[in-house]
Parts: structure tokens; C-alpha cells; sequence
């Protein structure tokens, strides 16, 4: 891990979107309506435990959502429920002028939307193949892995002008374990323990508990 600069001034805030941002996964939103929830909730849970290769999982779980139609997307996205004290925590980052990114092993589709309505412009997630208005069961390029969090971490920190140590990092899951170990200071959120025991700080219940963490206060 790059050692922490507590000194003043900006950071650049990296957060996971599935049941860290929001309350849910959108994958088992969408699996719901494809009949196959409890066989994809059970496959997340063991790629989130680190029991799974995470884009073996993916494809797996992608798989069960062929023939979806497109319009799926606007159904979930108003489901979509974000964590308590969300709001709270991106308003403070756009109070202090911190940029804020997401990255997500969850579905750009999704994200995208998300992410404007929160006046979030770094974005990165997994974008399904769709053909003749249906989804075909396929992710459409490479997975965003663990590896790839990480990579994007990084490549955020280069966009916004700032070193890696001045990067805070959030996640839930195993998926999440090398982006919030690159980052200056990483935080679990009601994570999984393989997460827990890699982070800098966990924090439970609310996201804007974050705030009271000294990489926050300094």
C-alpha cells in the first residue's frame, strides 16, 4: 500500500457501487426478473467471499440474463436504493472540491445513470452485449475484476492530478481487495472479512461515517 499523506487538501474518493453506494446488486435485480435470483444471489455471495474468480462468477451469473429486454434497465435503475448516508458523503466531497469515481464490477448501464444524477463524471463498470433489444447473456469486453479496480484507481488519480497516496478507496467485497490496498487509505464497508482484514478502517451502517476518519479530518 502507498504510504498515507495526511497532510491538507484535496483526494480523490473511489468508491464500489454495488452494496457499498447502493444497497443492493443489481445483477440479482436484474436475475429476479429473469427467473434465476436465487441462483445468482448465491454465486455473488461467494465471489464477494472470495470463494469464486470473480469474472468466472460474472460470466456465469451474466449468463442466466439472456433474453432480457433492454428496458430491464430503467425498471432496476428505479429500484436502485443508495446506502444511507450516500447523499450526505458525495455532498461533502463536492463541498470540499474532491473529485469522487466509481468503479464497479456491476453493470455500466446502471452506473452510468446513477453516477449522473450524482453529478459523478469518473465512471467504470462492466457493459452487457445487447442484440436486437435483448441482452444475449454476455459481458461486452473485458470484466472489471479486482485487477482492473485497481488499474482504474490509478488512472483516475493521473486524470484529476493527484498521487496515488491522496486516494481514498471504498468496497464490500473480495473484488474490491486490491483497488482498496492500492489506495492511500482504503475503507471496508459492511464488507466481507477477506475485505476487512485488508483495509485501513471499517466502517458499518452509515457511508458518511467515513467523514470521522482521520484521512478525512486532517
Amino acid at each position: 500500500m502507498d504510504s498515507l499523506d495526511l497532510t491538507a487538501g484535496r483526494r480523490l474518493l473511489v468508491m464500489d457501487v454495488d452494496s457499498t453506494l447502493i444497497t443492493g446488486e443489481v445483477v440479482e435485480m436484474l436475475a429476479a426478473r429473469a427467473g434465476s435470483e436465487a441462483l445468482v444471489t448465491e454465486i455473488t455471495e461467494r465471489a464477494m467471499r472470495g470463494e469464486l474468480d470473480f469474472a468466472a462468477s460474472l460470466h456465469e451469473r451474466v449468463a442466466t440474463l439472456a433474453g432480457l429486454p433492454v428496458s430491464v434497465f430503467g425498471d432496476v435503475l428505479d429500484e436502485v436504493q443508495l446506502s444511507p448516508g450516500a447523499v450526505e458523503l458525495i455532498a461533502e466531497m463536492a463541498e470540499r472540491d474532491w473529485p469522487v469515481g466509481l468503479v464497479s464490477g456491476g453493470f455500466i448501464e446502471i452506473v452510468g445513470p446513477l453516477a449522473a444524477r450524482l453529478g459523478i463524471t469518473l465512471t467504470h463498470a462492466n457493459k452487457l452485449e445487447v442484440l436486437d433489444g435483448r441482452l444475449t447473456g454476455r459481458v461486452d469486453g473485458e470484466v472489471v475484476d479486482r485487477a482492473a479496480k485497481a488499474v482504474t484507481l490509478r488512472a483516475y488519480a493521473a486524470t484529476v492530478g493527484l498521487p496515488v497516496s491522496r486516494t481514498i478507496a471504498i468496497g464490500d467485497g473480495a473484488n474490491d481487495i486490491d483497488m482498496v490496498t492500492t489506495a492511500g487509505f482504503g475503507i471496508a464497508y459492511n464488507a466481507k472479512p477477506l475485505l476487512c482484514e485488508a483495509a485501513d478502517a471499517v466502517v458499518r451502517d452509515r457511508l458518511d461515517a467515513v467523514l470521522s476518519l482521520p484521512v478525512f479530518t486532517a
